[in-house]
């Protein structure tokens, strides 16, 4: 898959969570033509304060809207199934409640877990670093596959716990879908040999000992590429030429981002809007 002459670059953006108002503000400053992709970094709702509005509109942008699935919208599927039950703070009782709910989950359901265009890798949370783009998109597509069947509510019950937190290709079944999902919609630290934590959510020094963001573990296999990514709110906007983290913490009152996905690193175009109208409701 190569850059479209026929389109322009995706413009993408970070977690949106329910944030319905500074996401049509930046669509309005980005200003991106009709015909433009726009890419969506997971986690479109909860915590913020208009998660069904937001998926409205997403959904409304028809096919131009590529969005991978993130963990807050895999727990909306999992609350729905009754797999797990809404915590504080979550916004999701109006998706749940709204007349075409049915619709609206089947939707979410069917969106990918990674998706590879114009030579950008989109997850929501990382890449183990033993991953290339290969071996990325086709553990994605299994897991889509999976969530797709009729079994589906089994399957998603299965992908819950931490273990195992480390790759190799003998895992087979639920294990197999389980370090996918946990390194593509929930991975933030895993150490020198790709063994991932769970433990903490803060920032770049909330490291435990021997631990190191995804990202910068030597000899990663998606290094070649551009992996485009959000989840990570207190790592804040990161922006080099092969990695995109795009949570700038929009629910929590700091910001919302976007960026435009030229192939050239030094002509992409960063947009970004204030949030202080969009705050996690409590939790």
């Amino acid at each position: 898959m190569t850059q479209h002459a026929s389109f322009p670059p995706p413009l993408a953006f970070g977690d949106l969570q329910g944030c319905l108002t500074p996401f049509r503000e930046l669509m309005a400053k980005a200003g991106p033509s009709s015909d433009t992709p726009l890419w969506f970094a997971g986690d479109l709702i909860n915590r913020g304060p208009d998660s069904l509005e937001t998926l409205r509109e997403v959904i409304g942008l028809g096919d131009r809207a590529v969005a991978v699935l993130g963990n807050h919208d895999l727990h909306l599927l999992s609350v729905s199934a009754g797999i797990r039950k809404s915590k504080k703070g979550d916004t999701i009782d109006d998706i749940l409640s709204a007349p075409d709910a049915k619709d609206l989950l089947h939707w979410v359901r069917h969106r990918p877990i990674a998706h590879y265009d114009h030579g950008m890798l989109m997850v929501h949370a990382g890449v183990l670093p033993q991953w290339d783009v290969d071996l990325t998109l086709e553990l994605a597509n299994d897991l889509e596959k999976a969530l797709r069947r009729d079994n589906w509510k089994e399957t998603l019950a299965g992908l819950y716990g931490n273990e195992p937190n480390r790759w190799s290709k003998n895992l087979k079944g639920i294990e197999r879908l389980r370090i996918t999902c946990s390194a593509l919609t929930r991975m933030r630290f895993c150490n020198a040999d790709g063994t991932m934590d769970f433990s903490t959510s803060g920032g770049l020094d909330s490291a435990p000992p021997d631990f190191m963001p995804w990202f910068d573990v030597p000899g990663r296999k998606t290094d070649d590429i551009t992996v485009v990514f959000g989840h990570w709110a207190a790592l804040g906007l990161t922006l080099r030429e092969n990695l995109i983290g795009l949570d700038s913490g929009c629910v929590w009152g700091a910001r919302l981002s976007a960026v435009s996905l030229q192939p050239d690193p030094r002509e992409r175009v960063l947009t970004q809007v204030p949030c202080s109208t969009c705050r996690a409701v409590s939790g």
